[in-house]
Order: C-alpha cells, then sequence, then structure tokens
C-alpha cells in the first residue's frame, strides 16, 4: 500500500529525468500521457488482519486526497474472509493535467516536492513565452536557465530568432542592435545563446563558437596557435600566441602556412625548412593585414566547405596573393567517401577565383558537402605542402 506522501515523492523524482518531463510535459496534450495514473496498491489478507490500525490510517489519507486534493481516486471492492462485506479500497490515484502533478508533489512530497513543483511551474511559465522549436531543449535541459530570470530566458530565446549565421559582420556583440541587449547580455548568456541557435542550425554555433558563428568582433583577446616546421625557427615547439602580437611581431620565416584548425598539425609534414605553421585563427582573420606578412610566402588551408571557403575569400581580402592548399574539387572528390552533410551553410562568398566558386556551388549541391581537414590523407598533404614550399 502506498501512500500520497510516498506516490508524490515518487512523481518527484521522476520529474528530474529528461525523458520523463519531455513524455509527460512536452506532449501534454497527448491523450497517450494523460491522466497520469499511479498505482496505490491493496491491501493483503495479512494486511487487512494484522494491521488494522495501518489499513485505518491508509484508507482516512486517502478518502482525504478524494476529497480535498486534486485528481480522483479510483475505488474497487475487494472480498476478505474476516470480513462480512466487501471493503472498497483506493487502487490509483488518476492525475489529469501538469498542474494536478504539480499540485500533488508541492502538498504531499515534502521538501523535495516542494521544489520539483516550484521548477515545474517555472518551466510552464517560461514555456509560454518562448518560441515552440525551443521548447524541447528548455524542458530537458533544466540547467541551462534555472536560477536565470525567466525574463532574461525569454529575452533571450527571442535574440536566438533573430541571429543568423555571420550576423554580427564583425561587430561586437554587445552593438547588436536588438532589444533586451545590454553591454553584458552575450557575455551572461553565452551558453544559453549557443544551446538555443544549435536548435536552429543544427549544433553549428557550438562547433564553431558563438562568436566566429555570427562573425562578431570577439571581445576578449584571440590566441593562435604557432608551430615551427623545421628546427632552430623558435625556441619552442609550439606556443599560443595572441593575434595581436602577430600584427606587431614578424616571424623569423620565409614561409607561413595558415590553418582553420588546430587539430590538423599531426599532418603537417617536418622538416620543411624556415616554414611556421599558425594555427586556430578561424574567422577571427583580421591579424593577416600585418605588414610584414606582405613579405612572406603564405598559404591556407582549410575545410572544403562553404565555411571553409568563406574563409578562405576572407584571408584574401588581406593577403590577396596567399596560395590555397587542398580546397580544390579533386581533393574532395579524392576523399568524398569522407564527406559528410553540412548543417548550415555559410552565405556565397565574395572574393573566390573561378574554380573555387565552381567548387563552392558544387558542395551547396550535394547532401554531403563538407570534408573536414583531418580527414585528407597525410601523403596528399605531405605532397601539397612540398609542392608549396618547393614552387616559385
Amino acid at each position: 500500500m502506498k501512500s500520497p506522501a510516498h506516490l508524490a515523492q515518487q512523481l518527484a523524482r521522476q520529474w528530474q529525468r529528461a525523458d520523463w518531463r519531455e513524455r509527460y510535459l512536452l506532449n501534454a496534450r497527448d491523450g497517450a500521457a494523460w491522466p497520469l495514473r499511479l498505482a496505490i496498491g491493496t491491501p493483503d489478507a495479512g494486511q487487512f488482519n494484522d494491521d488494522s490500525a495501518a489499513l485505518r490510517q491508509h484508507l482516512q489519507q486517502w478518502r482525504t486526497v478524494a476529497e480535498q486534493d486534486p485528481g480522483s481516486v479510483l475505488y474497487s471492492e475487494r472480498r476478505y474472509r474476516s470480513a462480512s462485506t466487501p471493503l472498497a479500497v483506493p487502487t490509483h490515484w488518476l492525475l489529469a493535467r501538469p498542474s494536478d502533478c504539480a499540485a500533488a508533489m508541492a502538498r504531499h512530497g515534502g521538501s523535495v516536492g516542494a521544489q520539483a513543483a516550484a521548477s515545474q511551474q517555472a518551466l510552464a511559465e517560461l514555456l509560454a513565452q518562448v518560441d515552440a522549436g525551443f521548447h524541447r531543449l528548455l524542458l530537458r535541459r533544466l540547467a541551462l536557465w534555472q536560477g536565470t530570470p525567466l525574463g532574461q530566458v525569454a529575452s533571450a530565446a527571442r535574440i536566438a530568432l533573430q541571429l543568423t549565421p555571420g550576423c554580427a559582420q564583425g561587430r561586437p556583440l554587445r552593438a547588436l542592435p536588438m532589444a533586451g541587449n545590454d553591454s553584458k547580455f552575450f557575455e551572461r548568456h553565452a551558453a544559453l545563446l549557443t544551446a538555443l541557435l544549435d536548435e536552429r542550425f543544427e549544433g553549428e554555433a557550438s562547433r564553431q563558437g558563438l562568436t566566429a558563428f555570427l562573425a562578431a568582433q570577439p571581445e576578449g583577446e584571440h590566441w593562435l596557435l604557432v608551430a615551427p616546421l623545421a628546427p632552430g625557427l623558435l625556441p619552442f615547439a609550439r606556443q599560443r600566441v595572441p593575434a595581436s602580437e602577430l600584427m606587431a611581431t614578424p616571424l623569423p620565416a620565409s614561409h607561413l602556412l595558415l590553418l582553420e584548425n588546430e587539430r590538423c598539425l599531426h599532418l603537417l609534414p617536418q622538416p620543411l625548412a624556415g616554414s611556421i605553421a599558425i594555427l586556430g585563427a578561424g574567422l577571427n582573420l583580421g591579424w593577416l593585414a600585418a605588414p610584414w606578412l606582405q613579405e612572406r610566402r603564405v598559404a591556407y588551408w582549410g575545410d572544403i566547405d562553404t565555411w571553409g571557403l568563406q574563409m578562405l575569400a576572407q584571408a584574401r581580402q588581406h593577403l590577396p596573393q596567399l596560395t590555397a592548399l587542398l580546397m580544390d574539387r579533386a581533393t574532395f572528390d579524392a576523399h568524398q567517401g569522407q564527406a559528410v552533410a553540412e548543417p548550415v551553410r555559410a552565405h556565397p562568398a565574395l572574393g573566390l577565383q573561378a574554380q573555387e566558386m565552381a567548387l563552392d556551388a558544387h558542395l551547396r549541391s550535394l547532401a554531403a558537402g563538407r570534408l573536414e581537414q583531418e580527414f585528407i590523407a597525410p601523403a596528399a598533404v605531405a605532397r601539397a605542402l612540398h609542392g608549396w614550399h618547393g614552387g616559385s
């Protein structure tokens, strides 16, 4: 036999599970989800005969629930040998809607139930204020927003609907003209905004980082990985350097290799005389305007996808003479089995060469139009870099 307190605490524990919240709250209007039917259990013959005081208390508790509390209590007549007449015993507690569930937890679940009920009420208030496309995320990932005023969470959801890839166009995020955005809004809610944008753009905001995804001016210093590809060029094997220092500090190399991502360092052939690799710039390419770079041979290697080609075009705005490596149709076709879907495509880039524009159009026509750098065969990487390094 289960008491109202037992079932209310059981509900509070279930509330903590994301799958339970999704089934019973996201689909609250689904006829298969509600009413919620909680089994009370019935006394067996031993309980009936040996513990009449506990049985009377149990029956009285459920009569009180039936008269005063949310939902309804179902009864069934049971016959016991020692009783002359059938006994009506409670068998199920039916809660017709989510508000009944919250009320049951608050009244009978103790402190744990009260906390769960308050959380459910806050969730209901929040979902009423935000676009339905965000409901599942906010319902499943309570930690994203709990502890934040609901009005600010709702503002973040409204702002997320206005943001698109590259929309900042080089401006600081705090300068975007959106209602509710103040000087610290993006800083305070970066994780929430990233998660909301991931819902709209299939995880792309997390993959690139919020600032890069929106093409915003970084608020803090951007650090790049610098790695010499031949001994004696630098006193370290690799080091992180602020982009601002690279603007003002010429590197002692005749050849510079720029890579979109850091995870491809292991693919670079060594030694490569007079060469230094700079990795992890992403969309932060303003430092390429450094005057000393005009005197170096510079190559750029990024992912073969619309974002990679956009970054290549932006790099060329500062260094028109740079060489693109491994970002051509032949490389893509040779590795097409490693290509995957590009969930969100960049806007068509200006400044691409004719063959690159044709590649961009080809990638946009494919279901799997993204080839990431780390999937290029090491032998192909070595051939391309040695060919660039040895060419005139």
